[in-house]
C-alpha cells in the first residue's frame, strides 16, 4: 500500500502534469496574490526595496561562506558575478551623481562582496572554476542592454549620458543572471550553497519587483509620470518583471527540492 503524500507533493505533482499555459496562469495568479498581501503587511514600500538588497546581502554571504568553507567555486558562474558588479558600479556612479541615499550605501557593500568573489574565482580557486560550463559569452548580453539604453532611457533632466547610464544598468541587471542559469543547464545538478544563492537572487528580484509595482499603483501612476515620459517608464517594470520571471522556473524546483529533503538541486531537462 504506497503511503499518503504530502499536499506540497500533491500541488507539485499536479502542477507538474498541467500544460505551459496553465502553469503560467498560475505563475500569475500566485505572483498577484504575492503582491496583494505584500501591499496589506507592507506599509511602507520603500522597505520592499532595502529587504530586495538585504536578501542579495545575505545570498553572497551564503556565497562566500561556500568559497571560505568548501576552497571551490564549482557551479559558480565568474561571468554572471562580473556583470553584477559592472551593472553594480555603474548604479553606484548613477547614485552619487544623480541622488544619494541608502540604497547607495548597500548598493556599495554588494559591490564590494561581489568584487571579492571575482577575484576569488580568478585567483584564488582558479582550478575549480568551470570554465568549459561558464560558455554564455557577456557581449551577448552587455552589447543589446547598451544599445537599448541608447535607445530607451529617462527624460528627466538629467545629463544625457547619466540618462543612458541609469537605463544599463536597469537593463543589465535584469539579464545579468543568464549565465549562471546557462551554468546550472550545462550541469543539470546544482550544489546546496549555489542553489541557496540563486534563489536569495529570485526572492530578491521579486521584492525588487514588488516594490516598483506596488509604487505604481499607490501613486496611481504618477510615479510613470515622474520618471519621464515615452517608453522608459514602461521598460522600467518589464526590467523588474522579466529579472523576476527568469529566475521564476528555477525558484519553483528549488522550493520543490527543499520539501522534498534533497540536498542537492537535480534540473529536470528544459528548466533555465
Amino acid at each position: 500500500m504506497n503511503a499518503p503524500r504530502r499536499p506540497i507533493q500533491a500541488v507539485s505533482t499536479w502542477v507538474r502534469r498541467q500544460p505551459p499555459k496553465v502553469k503560467a496562469f498560475l505563475a500569475v495568479v500566485a505572483g498577484m496574490a504575492a503582491l496583494v498581501l505584500l501591499r496589506a503587511i507592507v506599509h511602507d514600500h520603500d522597505n520592499l526595496f532595502v529587504a530586495a538588497e538585504a536578501v542579495h546581502a545575505i545570498g553572497i554571504s551564503v556565497l562566500i561562506y561556500k568559497l571560505m568553507k568548501e576552497k571551490t567555486c564549482a557551479g559558480i558562474s565568474l561571468k554572471s558575478q562580473e556583470l553584477t558588479a559592472l551593472f553594480l558600479a555603474v548604479r553606484l556612479y548613477c547614485s552619487f551623481v544623480m541622488e544619494y541615499d541608502i540604497h547607495t550605501l548597500l548598493d556599495l557593500a554588494t559591490l564590494a562582496t561581489t568584487l571579492w568573489v571575482i577575484y576569488m574565482i580568478r585567483f584564488n580557486l582558479k582550478s575549480s572554476y568551470m570554465e568549459d560550463k561558464d560558455n554564455c559569452a557577456i557581449y551577448y548580453v552587455v552589447i543589446p542592454c547598451a544599445a537599448l539604453a541608447l535607445l530607451i532611457h529617462p527624460s528627466t533632466s538629467h545629463h544625457l549620458i547619466n540618462r543612458i547610464f541609469w537605463a544599463f544598468c536597469v537593463y543589465l541587471e535584469a539579464v545579468s543572471v543568464l549565465p549562471q542559469l546557462r551554468v546550472m543547464q550545462n550541469t543539470k545538478i546544482v550544489e546546496p550553497f549555489t542553489a541557496h544563492y540563486v534563489f536569495a537572487l529570485g526572492v530578491a528580484r521579486f521584492l525588487s519587483c514588488a516594490h516598483w509595482v506596488l509604487q505604481v499603483l499607490d501613486s496611481h501612476g504618477h510615479l510613470l509620470v515622474a520618471l519621464g515620459h515615452g517608453l522608459w517608464p514602461s521598460m522600467v517594470l518589464i526590467s523588474e518583471i522579466v529579472q523576476t520571471f527568469i529566475l521564476a522556473d528555477f525558484c519553483y524546483y528549488y522550493v520543490k527540492s527543499v520539501f522534498g529533503g534533497q540536498l542537492v538541486l537535480r534540473l529536470p531537462s528544459g528548466v533555465v
